[in-house]
């Protein structure tokens, strides 16, 4: 993999650099915004290590002009900020997953592998459709019927699981992993991203989003 390092710690980056490198995949390093929008204009990269605190401003700034750009490379978050509030601002930022400092080389790499598939798998098939429901992914444009859905991030992240196995029971858990990277503490986040979605679609829309009693969640197309 081609890998960007977005980090201002020199041994923290170095380490990584390092250890990522003897496992066979390419890096280069920024140690600030400037660097790393200079550098993402040059090259393509299969992902990001984005640190927050960085000197000229936090990370997510990065994230959230990347995603508006509707650039999809994957960005993984490395931060020493651990509070839920903190996670919850980095997927709502359009990052893809979140570790927390001090971590495991080893673990980075996995997740980064991980992310790399999961890109791999959308370019091959950017479109994951349901009757007349479609979302691009990497786009993040999300239609019925034509008509082109206005949907926040957490909702888009819904629909992206949701219609990645149709008719397909998925449980609370496996659904607010997908929106929040995490298992939340109170099922009321879960039911607010539902309603958001089933609202965009319409009460007559022939792909609606069903609740199965005692199991979980599925989209159904009529």
């Amino acid at each position: 993999m081609h890998l960007l390092i977005i980090e201002d710690d020199r041994t923290i980056a170095e380490n990584i650099y390092e250890y990522l490198e003897s496992r066979g995949h390419q890096c280069d390093y920024a140690d600030c915004l400037a660097t790393a929008s200079t550098l993402l204009t040059r090259s393509r990269f299969d992902a990001a290590v984005l640190d927050r605190n960085l000197p000229d401003g936090d990370g997510l700034a990065l994230a959230r002009r990347l995603r508006a750009e509707g650039n999809a490379m994957p960005i993984l978050i490395l931060t020493a900020r651990e509070t839920l509030e903190d996670k919850l601002l980095g997927f709502e930022s359009g990052c893809d997953d979140y570790l927390v400092k001090p971590f495991a080389l080893q673990e980075l790499e996995v997740r980064l592998l991980a992310l790399g598939r999961r890109s791999e798998a959308r370019q091959a098939n950017p479109v994951l459709r349901h009757g007349e429901l479609e979302l691009n992914s990497a786009t993040q444009e999300a239609r019925l019927q034509g008509r082109q859905l206005s949907l926040p991030p957490k909702a888009l992240r819904l629909l992206g699981e949701l219609l990645s196995q149709p008719n397909r029971v998925f449980s609370r858990r496996e659904l607010e992993i997908a929106v929040w990277g995490h298992e939340q503490d109170s099922s009321d986040n879960l039911r607010s991203v539902l309603h958001t979605l089933r609202r965009a679609l319409g009460e007559d829309a022939p792909t609606q989003v069903v609740n199965v009693h005692g199991l979980g969640y599925k989209l159904v197309s009529r």
